[in-house]
């Protein structure tokens, strides 16, 4: 499932978690825009996966959808980002997520009891 291009130099990888469903009617030659864009302003991401599987357990543990995390360079963004809160695991993007920018979309694993899990980068 991996999108974008893989970038010759270092990467600032992020993650961005999203129901699979709303990424699969994003639009492939568009650039991502989930409704918090809209509704907040910004684009939540979280660096580093147990701070990611923290953060969907916290907040999407009870959904029962299917969840795709996006693996985001926040380096090749063409908008800004910053962390908000300094110190934080959280950057936020402010405007839409160019596809160049995803390096990787995959399918957001769950245990039996539907809590979310570790992955590997």
């Amino acid at each position: 499932m991996g999108v974008g291009r893989r970038p010759a130099g270092p990467v600032r990888p992020t993650f961005h978690i999203v129901p699979a469903s709303t990424w699969a009617a994003s639009g492939a030659g568009v650039p991502y825009a989930p409704a918090s864009l809209a509704t907040e302003g910004f684009i939540h991401c979280t660096d580093g996966v147990a701070a990611m599987v923290a953060t969907a357990n916290r907040f999407y543990a009870a959904d029962p959808r299917a969840f795709i995390v996006l693996t985001v360079d926040l380096d090749a963004l063409e908008v800004p980002w910053r962390y908000d809160e300094p110190g934080s695991p959280y950057p936020h993007v402010y405007g839409p997520i160019d596809r160049a920018a995803i390096l990787e979309a995959r399918p957001f694993p769950r245990a039996p009891d539907g809590r979310f899990v570790p992955f590997e980068t």
